[in-house]
């Protein structure tokens, strides 16, 4: 019997002592040592102090070397922040000086391709749960800005045919395209760029929008398609 069994036979048992077990234990559970707040205080800024460094320590002596192991060009000051990014397929990847990614980050290259590169350039932040899919070729270029849950959407991995896919079949050649995402464009949280797409200098692009043609420079877009719904200054 497992536990939570055995806790909904106790709490529905048709004996009253049983029932009554049921509640002592589960008051017995709910209990506390009081502790004074200075203790308290005392516990939480320990408790941050070791989990920093230990965080600390894993980024610095595991999981930067493990990642850079895995890179074909890395530059200087990269930060990676939870993790160690995961990376599949024949994929190259090479990136540059001051980039922050989140290691919930994945990157996959097509297989089927001859040989699917990545190149991120300098001061690029990779947000949270990432997904960057690289069929030919993805370029990200300095100060990009890339918030949480964005897929770069370069490839499928499966055929658009139904028969072809239940079968196992992977996309073909025409289905996948390059994704370019010039210097200084922001995308929001869980935007979606389709193959064959250009985000232009400084772009914007909303919260939860599916790119599926270019964007051009200095521009806010939203949407599903995305759409111009601003111009910006050029800074």
């Amino acid at each position: 019997m497992s536990v939570a069994t055995f806790k909904v036979w106790l709490q529905n048992h048709p004996n009253p002592k049983y029932r009554r077990l049921f509640h002592w234990l589960k008051r017995l559970r709910a209990q506390e040592i009081p502790t004074p707040r200075l203790f308290n205080l005392l516990m939480h800024h320990s408790y941050q102090l070791v989990q920093t460094t230990l965080t600390t320590l894993l980024r610095l002596l595991i999981h930067t070397p493990a990642f850079k192991g895995r890179l074909s060009q890395c530059g200087k000051r990269l930060y990676l922040y939870g993790g160690v990014p995961f990376v599949a397929g024949p994929l190259t990847i090479s990136i540059g000086d001051d980039c922050r990614i989140s290691g919930q980050t994945t990157f996959t290259g097509r297989s089927q391709s001859s040989s699917p590169r990545l190149t991120i350039g300098r001061n690029v932040d990779i947000g949270w749960q990432n997904t960057l899919a690289i069929g030919n070729q993805i370029i990200i270029e300095d100060n990009v800005r890339l918030a949480g849950g964005v897929f770069l959407f370069g490839y499928s991995g499966h055929s658009l045919d139904a028969t072809a896919r239940a079968q196992g079949a992977p996309d073909l050649d025409q289905d996948v395209g390059d994704i370019h995402i010039k210097q200084d464009a922001w995308l929001g949280t869980n935007v979606t760029v389709c193959p064959n797409v250009t985000i232009g200098r400084g772009t914007i692009v909303g919260t939860g929008s599916v790119v599926i043609h270019d964007l051009p420079d200095f521009v806010v877009a939203v949407g599903n398609p995305a759409r111009v719904v601003r111009h910006l200054k050029e800074s």
